[in-house]
């Protein structure tokens, strides 16, 4: 959920959306870091995707020649120590003939502790609360949280596509529906019915 800004200063990652148009950002980063178990994304990786749609955004602005598929392997050149210094040079001094100012971009990287903070400060999130009693509630609440996930996820690749002329630029409304179907009678349910009523009642039917 997103906090009131309304009273206070606009944060660097609230900044750094708005600067590269990067929006749906906001939305991802908190639906990539509260989801459950090995489904969720590490603050360090989140701050890498993030930072990776950054240079890609400054990239696109100045139509340098630099394609997505490269985008990684750039953002891993300028960033990582293990790089050779005359690569990073040759790839930096490529960036700025293009156009792109890279000691701004590179200015405006998040680092996890950065996510981590607008996460929780602005965003109110928090991870899911391992010790909740009811065990069948939670698990409903965290596929819905998945399917949350998948929706925002989905709806910000289209767009992103969409913006690179990859595919047709549409609005496009995406509709995540986790269904389940009995193996022994066929009913098909909503996962959250199923679980509310605690499972199917085929059998209870068949006994009567």
């Amino acid at each position: 959920m997103t906090g009131d800004s309304s009273d206070r200063r606009q944060t660097k990652v609230e900044r750094v959306i708005d600067k590269y148009e990067l929006d749906g950002w906001g939305d991802r980063l908190e639906a990539e870091w509260v989801g459950d178990g090995a489904e969720r994304t590490s603050l360090r990786d989140l701050a890498t995707q993030f930072n990776q749609a950054v240079l890609r955004s400054a990239v696109r602005e100045a139509e340098a020649s630099v394609l997505d598929s490269d985008i990684e392997a750039l953002y891993q050149t300028l960033t990582d120590d293990d790089v050779s210094r005359s690569e990073a040079v040759r790839r930096r001094r490529n960036l700025e003939r293009s156009g792109v100012d890279i000691d701004d971009v590179q200015s405006d990287f998040l680092t996890h502790q950065t996510i981590y903070t607008y996460l929780t400060n602005v965003r109110d999130a928090s991870l899911p609360d391992e010790d909740t009693e009811d065990r069948v509630e939670r698990k409903k609440e965290t596929i819905q949280r998945l399917a949350g996930r998948t929706q925002v996820v989905t709806e910000s690749t289209l767009e992103e596509l969409g913006n690179a002329g990859e595919i047709a630029a549409r609005d496009y409304n995406v509709f995540i529906d986790v269904r389940a179907i009995c193996g022994n009678c066929g009913a098909d349910y909503s996962v959250s019915e199923l679980l509310e009523q605690g499972g199917c009642d085929c059998d209870v039917v068949a006994v009567q």
